[in-house]
């Protein structure tokens, strides 16, 4: 008994060493990919101050983030920042462009279009829970600052409907799907010169966190410190600001510690990949990687990357702003001497001979109306020298430079200032010079469709992997109304489907277009009318689907019939005797056709279900029926037997 003692306590040591090692070399290695960054990462920092407003700041020879101080003190130093409209007005547009996601069956195959409607149901009902466009939002106004940014999709446990509770009465979820928009600063790879995500083999996340968050987690407890590193503090986690000697405002955050995540694809020494969690000396997780993201199911690293311009030969892009600085700086060069050239002209500069006044009073005062001055007899009076006129340089220099801002960034005046320089009267010709920007800011919007397609197929991957039991999901449905439905693992596939990407249009577009359509008449029936599920339609797509009266009472019909659907699903229903049965009938057997019919019970309920509706409406029942045919049929034939 002695010696297994023995024998566990070694293990034990042993165990908590090799631990302490690994979370040493894994310290040892962000803070090598740390410092193989930083020039990448002062050079953000610049952005960063220029798109706010400090635009004398500069990186030293040393690597430091410095402020360039005036020459004399009676230069003017103001900025007139013609960086910030411009990406906020690349944003806007972008904006506009904002892909969305629609799944394409792989073939004809009724199931393989189920599952294309249920993985486009997904994608819209996730997309709207968790406000997709919001995190795309944030993304792009990363990589349109700085030039680079990520998502991270994940799975998150604690999210989703109560399903029951654990030994200790907390409550467990059944989780669902989460994606978080995450800065440049935060993510550091093993290479920088790879060009993609697929060419990463490893890649750090790391974040300041307070370590009370880090115990809730991993039950951990962790000495904090108070962290002032810039790129490791998200502005959500400070606990305030100071500012240096050098005017740059830097975030700083008490009673916490840098969590590090190491992600390691799939290898030799690791088929299923590597995780592993450090905070201070402490090795929080490891363990294999957690998703089956992949295309075929592979394990892979849960992060996507955008860029606003892509570099060759560099894992993080660039941006406009990198090429608006230079311009930025001479812009404001040209503009403060010609306004410093304009106060000489106002003001003046006063010529006394050694003497003759008193220079401390005239400095203090100057010239105003209306004084009187007293000077030497003899000497000749203060007067003010000629200054001339304003050079025409300055002129011809601030317009060349505004327009090579133009140039630079990519976006002309029509969209930049609303303006119109070409004297173009005709709407097709405004939106040619419109649709000109957007061509240039191509490279961009296609970085932004490929990476929200990628999220697609790793929130259905996601799905199919921790969807293991019957879901019940909510989406908007036409109109704005609420739906449901049920699916579960085996309803999904993320491999045998087609992604679309399609634009949002604006209502205006999709006005315009209703009336196109309507002048052709392609929205008629073959009556030359327009029957109450179309009119229904327009009226929603023009905006009056709320008005009262406006809905069609067939229209309330079908969606009774849709929520008995649900239900039916799980138990019998009893039809109404207000129904109308003939609406009901055909929603009921669409369910039915629509892959209904591969479910036996759901089959059996459904079937008396409509059984129902026709014993309501008088109908007779599709035997009678049958066997009253089979009557006719065979009378005629006996006659023609006669």
């Amino acid at each position: 008994m002695k010696s297994e003692k023995t024998e566990k306590k070694i293990s034990e040591e042993t165990e908590k060493k090799r631990k302490r090692l690994l979370a040493e070399e894994i310290r040892k290695d962000f803070e090598s990919r740390r410092e193989a960054r930083r020039s990448i990462e002062q050079g953000w920092r610049v952005n960063m101050n220029f798109i706010s407003g400090n635009q004398y700041c500069f990186v030293s020879p040393a690597g430091n983030l410095e402020t360039e101080d005036a020459e004399f003190y009676w230069q003017s130093r103001r900025c007139f920042n013609h960086i910030a409209p411009t990406v906020e007005t690349r944003i806007a547009r972008l904006s506009k462009v904002r892909p969305t996601l629609s799944v394409r069956a792989f073939s004809d195959e009724e199931a393989d279009i189920n599952t294309a409607r249920l993985s486009s149901n997904i994608l819209r009902s996730v997309r709207s829970r968790i406000d997709l466009d919001a995190v795309v939002s944030r993304a792009t106004q990363w990589s349109e600052s700085l030039g680079t940014a990520f998502y991270k999709v994940l799975w998150n446990f604690d999210d989703g409907v109560v399903i029951g509770t654990d030994g200790a009465g907390h409550a467990v979820r059944e989780g669902d799907v989460n994606i978080v928009a995450l800065s440049p600063f935060e993510i550091y790879p093993d290479s920088l010169t790879a060009e993609s995500m697929a060419e990463v083999k490893s890649l750090i996340h790391a974040k300041a966190v307070p370590v009370s968050e880090i115990y809730e987690k991993f039950g951990v407890n962790i000495e904090g410190r108070k962290i002032e590193e810039f790129s490791l503090l998200p502005y959500s986690s400070t606990s305030g600001w100071k500012r240096p000697l050098d005017g740059d405002f830097r975030p700083y955050g008490e009673n916490m510690e840098i969590l590090i995540e190491r992600y390691t694809r799939p290898c030799g020494k690791y088929p299923d990949g590597r995780l592993e969690i450090v905070a201070g000396d402490a090795l929080l997780f490891e363990g294999s990687l957690p998703y089956r993201n992949g295309d075929r199911g592979e394990r892979i690293l849960p992060f996507i990357r955008q860029t606003s311009l892509s570099l060759a030969g560099s894992f993080f892009g660039t941006s406009v702003v990198d090429r608006m600085i230079p311009l930025q700086r001479a812009y404001n060069a040209v503009r403060n001497r010609k306004h410093e050239f304009l106060n000489r002209l106002t003001t003046g500069v006063i010529a006394a001979e050694d003497g003759s006044v008193d220079a401390e009073e005239l400095a203090e005062n100057g010239l105003y109306p209306g004084k009187v001055l007293v000077y030497r007899q003899g000497s000749p009076a203060p007067a003010f020298l000629d200054a001339g006129s304003i050079p025409s340089e300055f002129a011809e220099e601030e317009e060349r430079i505004a327009e090579e801002f133009i140039l630079v960034s990519g976006m002309s005046e029509v969209s930049r200032n609303s303006a119109n320089p070409t004297h173009v009267t005709s709407a097709v010709g405004l939106q040619l010079l419109i649709d000109q920007d957007t061509n240039r800011m191509h490279m961009s919007v296609e970085s932004v469709e490929r990476a929200v397609k990628e999220a697609g197929k790793q929130i259905l991957h996601l799905y199919k992997q921790f969807a293991a039991t019957k879901r019940l999901m909510r989406m908007t449905g036409t109109g704005g109304r609420a739906e449901l439905f049920y699916f579960d693992a085996s309803d999904i596939s993320a491999d045998d489907i087609e992604f679309e990407t399609g634009y949002e249009k604006s209502p205006e577009e999709i006005r315009e277009d209703i009336f196109k359509l309507f002048e052709l008449g392609l929205l008629k029936d073959e009556k030359e009318g327009f029957s109450d599920a179309m009119r229904n339609k327009l009226l929603d797509a023009l905006g009056y689907g709320t008005f009262e009266n406006a809905r069609d009472i067939s229209d309330l019909h079908l969606k009774k019939a849709e929520r008995e659907n649900i239900r039916l699903k799980e138990r019998d229903v009893e039809a109404d005797g207000y129904d109308d049965h003939g609406l009901h009938i055909a929603e009921h057997t669409r369910a039915l056709l629509s892959g209904g019919e591969e479910d036996g019970a759901f089959k059996q309920r459904i079937l008396k279900h409509l059984a129902a509706h026709r014993s309501l409406s008088g109908e007779k029942p599709a035997e009678e029926i049958s066997e009253k045919e089979e009557g006719l049929h065979g009378g005629e034939r006996t006659e023609k037997s006669r």
